[in-house]
């Protein structure tokens, strides 16, 4: 096999089409096992790819179908293995890349299912069976792959194993840290959207029905459209405060107006079996004032002036005035690649506004205080510290140690899980349309495993 992918696509992040395309013509073309690849899936990951990367050559498009067959080799396995994943970790999982999507579309409703063509329900049914089988299989990979290690030998033999020719060249990297400050609502503000919540409480004890004021009320749009509906999540799922008062409720009653760092909630217990329990929810949030969010930036100004003038360290200000519950709160203010793990930036991989707030700055400087916005449209204010910059540079061991032992760790992992294939695909039952493998020797081996088994 030339080519696999161990990471197998994420479902439900942000990036999936399969709802969005209507399957024109379709038709079983491979069997792995007991699961079954349809035309129409492979032609949807054809277009996925090659909307990301541009189009692709025959031989990417049977790439494409090998990784399916592999996923579905792998999920088969899984079920051989009796590797088990349970319906309330699916539902976890499922809600939180639900309420996930429509955090990147603002929370608006309308337009999630402008784009998958079905409600918020539907989608959560259609994509249900699909994200069981993704948890079997990253269940399965972790117990194939998960107790792979590299040496700092076996790092340097990657590396020496590299032709001088094709050793990469890095571009320009920086590490950057932030303090970041949110604007908080003022008393008045907090009243309000408590005493707003009080008589939404006292609307529903009169009689009025819980499900239909949260679809009109509720300011958390992605549960308000399901009658504020969070489903059965496991402890330690929902947020500490939100918690505590709903696993204080008996059957069907209210909570008290509970507050957490969303807003306030009142909240209905729907049912509950051992640490997991099913709730609905009415959510107020209150508003900030143009005086809460001048507050806000005036802080982060004064903090700048200590930082400069007064040669205070910038980790002791993160500590101080920094928002806690910011990813870069815990590393002293320090931005976290995700497509890496580490704490180095390309300048093209940065936000806009961070690109353009540090592009100028010298290693130590402090730049300008950065006005951003969420995802629901709210202010928030930071600024940046320059950490250290390097120039581009052609891969050494010295500076790039930790990215060649992530590549030597990935080769390890690849020559395994190909030499675990290897060993168990002739064992199962699989098949693939005539003709397509004449157009793909690399299926050639799921073929020759139905002769052999």
């Amino acid at each position: 096999m030339n080519k696999i992918i161990i990471s197998i696509l994420c479902l439900l992040v942000g990036e999936t089409v399969t709802l969005a395309q209507k399957r024109s013509v379709d038709k079983i073309i491979a069997k792995v096992g007991s699961e079954i690849i349809l035309y129409s899936d492979w032609q949807e990951q054809i277009s996925f790819i090659g909307e990301k990367q541009g189009s692709l050559n025959k031989n990417d498009e049977c790439s494409v179908l090998e990784n399916i067959l592999i996923q579905k080799f792998m999920v088969h396995q899984a079920k051989l293995d009796s590797v088990e994943i349970n319906d309330e970790e699916v539902e976890t999982q499922l809600t939180a890349r639900v309420e996930q999507i429509l955090q990147y579309m603002g929370n608006d409703v309308k337009k999630f299912e402008e784009y998958y063509g079905q409600s918020v329900s539907e989608v959560r049914e259609r994509f249900r069976e699909d994200l069981k089988s993704q948890l079997l299989t990253e269940r399965l990979q972790t117990k194939v792959l998960g107790n792979i290690t590299v040496t700092p030998n076996e790092t340097e033999k990657f590396f020496q194993s590299i032709p001088k020719d094709s050793i990469p060249y890095f571009n320009s990297e920086v590490e950057i840290a932030e303090i970041l400050i949110r604007p908080v609502p003022n008393e008045e503000q907090m009243q309000k959207a408590k005493d707003k919540l009080n008589k939404i409480s006292n609307r529903i004890r009169a009689g009025e029905d819980f499900a239909k004021l949260a679809s009109l009320l509720s300011e958390d749009v992605g549960s308000g459209k399901q009658g504020g509906s969070l489903g059965w999540l496991k402890r330690g799922t929902l947020v500490p405060e939100y918690e505590a008062a709903a696993y204080r409720l008996e059957q069907d009653s209210l909570s008290a107006i509970t507050q957490s760092e969303f807003g306030f909630h009142l909240i209905q217990l729907l049912g509950r079996r051992g640490n997991t329990i099913n709730t609905r929810h009415i959510l107020i949030k209150p508003e900030l004032s143009d005086g809460d969010i001048t507050k806000a930036k005036n802080e982060l100004d004064s903090v700048r002036n200590k930082i400069i003038k007064d040669s205070i360290p910038f980790e002791i200000m993160v500590r101080k005035h920094s928002d806690k519950k910011s990813e870069t709160y815990n590393y002293g203010g320090q931005l976290v690649n995700p497509k890496t793990g580490n704490s180095y930036f390309e300048i093209a991989d940065l936000d806009p506004d961070v690109y353009f707030a540090v592009d100028n700055l010298k290693v130590g400087e402090i730049s300008k205080i950065v006005e951003s916005k969420d995802q629901e449209g709210k202010k928030y204010f930071r600024i940046f510290k320059l950490i250290s910059r390097t120039p581009p540079h052609k891969a050494n061991l010295l500076q790039d140690y930790a990215k060649i032992q992530i590549a030597a760790k990935e080769q390890k992992k690849n020559e395994k899980f190909r030499e675990w294939l290897n060993v168990h695909i002739p064992k199962i039952y699989s098949d693939v349309d005539a003709g397509i493998v004449g157009n793909c020797p690399n299926l050639q081996v799921w073929t020759a495993a139905t002769k052999r088994g």
